[in-house]
């Protein structure tokens, strides 16, 4: 099913042929442009409006394909991916944006870049099943943004840099070429200049922007709210409120995977399940000691396989006690039954 109306948004035949596996005479998609509590903003193929949350079995999050009835949402289309961090104590999750093909991770070069705050959205990403990649804007404040962009290479390998001097409108036209037909989204700490870039990309002023205080480089929350926007090339951008803190919400295999050069080591230590903590044998170790990977970087792995292994440890809790709940509450009703039958 072709529909023009929503091309622009990422309608494509992966998305036509989930929809019709659930189209009635009376239903349409739309794509989520917003989450407003009790309604979310949809884009449909003839309007832009509210519609009602129904029993979907999961919330909504922005950027989902789904089914409308009349004005209420009664179908969530199989999700292509999912972007979600741990909040708190790890013990919940935070749904980001669904079905993005690429997380930009957007850091200033007005401030010092922290590696681990990278690490952690590289590991969201690689859990999301997207394609990270690291934008570096305000290129324009330093003396060398080749070199910034060096140190920040080697701080995450294999993940893509791109520089950019936005309000100079420099490297802003070679990313929004990229994202044809795609959907991005934007995530990193406020004062960034995600509302900047946003701007920039769409070409009008749709995020308000806020002055960067001189002291310490630190950015107000402008964007209250996760928006789509739809790109002049057809692709789509999500924007993103400013995020502090970057919980781990994933296991331990894609965490793994976000940390390709410890994992490559670790191929060649001598016990398979090695922790990388003074094993014999422990390739990666014997790599810090000879100066090809950073202590740093094995640090940080270790923290995020802990964060991890913790979090399943309380997914797999909670899911003990829900399913103890449910069968005392099972036993219960079978005793009712048994004692009215007497």
């Amino acid at each position: 099913m072709r529909v023009p109306e929503l091309e622009p948004y990422g309608w494509n035949e992966r998305w036509a042929s989930a929809y019709d596996a659930v189209a009635t005479a009376t239903s349409a998609p739309g794509r989520v442009l917003r989450h407003d509590g009790v309604a979310v903003l949809v884009a449909r193929p003839d309007r832009i409006d509210h519609v009602a949350l129904g029993n979907l079995g999961e919330p909504l999050a922005v950027g989902d394909w789904i089914s409308v009835e009349l004005d209420t949402a009664v179908h969530l289309l199989p999700r292509s991916s999912l972007l979600r961090r741990g909040i708190g104590d790890g013990s919940s999750e935070q749904v980001l944006a669904a079905n993005v093909d690429v997380v930009a991770i957007v850091a200033g070069l007005d401030r010092p870049v922290k590696p681990g705050r990278l690490e952690r959205f590289v590991a969201l990403a690689t859990d999301a099943g997207a394609e990270p990649i690291v934008v570096l804007t305000k290129a324009d404040l330093v003396e060398s943004p080749e070199a910034a962009a060096a140190d920040v290479g080697a701080a995450v390998p294999d993940v893509e840099i791109v520089t950019l001097a936005t309000k100079a409108g420099v490297g802003v036209a070679d990313l929004l070429e990229r994202l044809a037909d795609r959907t991005m989204v934007l995530v990193g700490e406020s004062g960034a200049g995600k509302s900047t870039l946003v701007n920039a990309l769409i070409g009008d002023e749709v995020a308000a922007t806020g002055r960067v205080r001189d002291v310490d480089a630190k950015g107000r929350h402008t964007t209250t709210s996760r928006n789509l926007h739809r790109l002049p090339n057809g692709g789509a951008l999500i924007d993103t409120p400013g995020i502090r803190s970057v919980g781990v919400w994933t296991d331990a295999d894609t965490v793994d995977a976000s940390f390709v050069d410890v994992d490559d080591l670790a191929d060649a230590c001598r016990f398979r399940d090695c922790a990388h903590a003074g094993e014999p044998g422990c390739a990666v170790q014997a790599a810090v000691d000879a100066g090809e990977l950073d202590q740093r970087r094995l640090d940080a792995w270790t923290a995020m396989r802990r964060e991890a292994d913790a979090a399943m440890l309380r997914a797999d809790e909670h899911a003990r006690r829900k399913a103890e709940r449910r069968f005392g509450r099972v036993v219960k009703d079978a005793q009712k039954r048994k004692g009215r039958d007497r």
